[in-house]
């Protein structure tokens, strides 16, 4: 007899192509391996909360949701290192430790992601151009391969498979538990400057020259623009606030930030709801309403997880979801860019969430998405011929060197993934000594040729 499980269908954030899969939910580590180890699905990925916007999650044969397993182990408040199971969220980390002081040293866009997803897809956030992805903060990680041994990894031991892990969406193994390095911070509060750019050469010459004195930077970019305001911009530099500049409440409790009330979206949107000028409307908006504004003190939740106040938003994309078409660009042909949103623009397919970064060098994780460049978050309803038209953009990417993330990536072909991640057969070297019958796979590892050997048996 099996592991017990129950079928329940999933996708990615997207929502797109949800399959019946297999789920397993363990309650604590001891259970994983047999889980793991039980025959009756021959493949098998780990899950968190599903944040990945495509199918590197998703996996009809077996699924592992490891949100049961979100125990902290230990905590050294010298050193500031975290020992905590795989399945610890953001957030949780989060209120259990900014109160004393200690925020992430790197965070994505929502704390609604576990741990073990953030070191397999790697993360990077607002100051990669500072420092770095995720994985330059986790000191240790264990992985239970597809042998059922526990291996330990880190920068220094099983160096190989450490890096073919971060960023490695879950091919290697299923990461347990991991040690992270938390930060100090001298209050829950950011400030912010505001500078408006507009169009797109300007934002680019902002963040060229302004991007070294602040440790975050992003921007919101009105994709719907078109003409000489193409890719106009609300750039926003931050840095965490100290308590003398904050108001007098603000720094009698520097650590406690007031919780959000949060609004849920209870049902899909209709498939008018986003259209192009509802959305040029909202762009029109949001421009209006950021001048140019220097420290400006808004508390964490609002600089680094604006869309986590929004409960299941990706309900208003309608049933039939949308993809998020992360892209970037070397900064010798941030050109790209631009045709980029020209052909959004033509396409009048709105994305209501834009968002520009410049990140800093490439890190040692084998298929780490993060180089130095420019990248470019887009989120693009389905409808009409979605895979056609992200081919199209896809050929403007590797024509100028680009490259896809595949935490958001639903569509990417293999030829294209093969193009674009030149540590590639390193990272399948790896995975074929690990884990030589393919073992732990998904629906976007079979469409990118990272587990042939389950191809047949998927279809």
């Amino acid at each position: 007899m099996g592991e017990p499980h129950k079928t329940m269908q999933l996708s990615g954030w997207g929502r797109m192509r949800p399959e019946p899969c297999r789920t397993y939910r363990p309650e604590r580590l001891r259970d994983c391996a047999p889980v793991f180890s039980d025959p009756t699905p021959d493949t098998l990925i780990a899950r968190g909360y599903g944040r990945s916007y495509g199918d590197a999650a998703v996996n009809a044969a077996g699924v592992v949701d490891m949100t049961r397993l979100n125990r902290m182990r230990s905590f050294d408040p010298v050193s500031g290192i975290l020992e905590c199971e795989s399945g610890v969220s953001l957030e949780e980390i989060i209120d259990a430790f900014l109160p004393n002081g200690f925020f992430l040293p790197v965070t994505p866009g929502t704390k609604f992601v576990t741990v073990g997803g953030a070191i397999a897809n790697d993360v990077h956030g607002k100051n990669h151009h500072c420092d770095g992805t995720f994985s330059r903060f986790v000191r240790e990680l264990e992985l239970l391969t597809a042998s059922s041994e526990v291996l330990l990894c880190s920068p220094e031991s099983n160096a190989d498979i450490f890096w073919a892990t971060v960023g490695g969406i879950g091919l290697t193994g299923c990461i347990l538990s991991a040690k992270i390095q938390l930060m100090r911070v001298p209050s829950a509060y950011i400030s912010v400057d505001y500078h408006r750019c507009a169009n797109l050469d300007a934002a680019l010459a902002a963040m060229e020259e302004r991007d070294g004195a602040y440790p975050y930077s992003v921007a919101w970019v009105d994709c719907l623009a078109e003409g000489n305001t193409l890719g106009r911009s609300v750039l926003m530099h931050g840095r965490h606030a100290e308590p003398k500049d904050l108001d007098r409440r603000q720094a009698d409790r520097p650590y406690a930030v007031q919780t959000a009330h949060k609004l849920p979206v209870p049902f899909n949107f209709p498939g008018f709801f986003l259209n192009s000028w509802s959305v040029q409307a909202f762009n029109n908006w949001f421009y209006n309403k950021h001048p140019d504004l220097e420290h400006v003190i808004v508390d964490y939740d609002r600089f680094f997880y604006p869309l986590d106040s929004i409960l299941q938003w990706n309900r208003m994309y309608g049933k039939r979801g949308f993809v998020q078409y992360q892209a970037t660009m070397p900064l010798e042909h941030a050109a790209g860019l631009t045709k980029l949103l020209e052909a959004l623009s033509a396409s009048k397919r709105a994305s209501f969430l834009a968002v520009l970064k410049r990140f800093g060098e490439q890190g040692p994780g084998l298929l780490s998405y993060p180089f130095k460049g420019y990248t470019l978050a887009l989120d693009i309803p389905n409808h009409g011929d979605i895979t056609q038209f992200l081919r199209d953009l896809d050929r403007m990417v590797l024509d100028h060197g680009g490259r896809l993330y595949l935490a958001k990536d639903a569509c990417m072909s293999r030829q294209s993934f093969e193009a674009a991640y030149p540590r590639l057969s390193e990272f399948r070297a790896i995975k074929e000594r690990l884990d030589p019958k393919g073992r732990f796979s998904s629906s976007m590892a079979r469409r990118l040729g990272l587990t042939v050997q389950k191809e047949a048996e998927h279809g």
